[in-house]
């Protein structure tokens, strides 16, 4: 299962392997921010508060992007967090810094 928490709205979906925290959202109609979808904008950056290890490795974009505690925290940015397992449990958090 995947739970989503936008700024007002949220949703439990099934995971797709292979597609994006940020695709995910969007296809929920969760209200995830987002600009650019690429990595550089950093407005989908959201908090993984469980399955972490159900998404693949932190990208170059987001070490660019993101701080290493805020990894050591859960932070990754929903566009480059892509699910490569749907055995298990994933919830994660939109937390833009603005």
């Amino acid at each position: 299962m995947l739970e989503l928490k936008g700024r007002t709205k949220s949703a439990e979906i099934e995971p797709v392997a292979g597609h994006s925290l940020l695709d995910m959202a969007l296809k929920a109609d969760v209200d995830w921010q987002f600009s650019c979808s690429r990595g550089t904008c950093a407005r989908c950056r959201c908090q993984i508060v469980e399955g972490g290890d159900l998404l693949s490795e932190i990208t170059d974009e987001e070490w660019d992007r993101l701080e290493p505690e805020e990894f050591d925290e859960g932070y990754r940015l929903g566009c480059q967090a892509v699910i490569r397992s749907t055995e298990g449990r994933i919830v994660a958090v939109n937390k833009p810094y603005f």
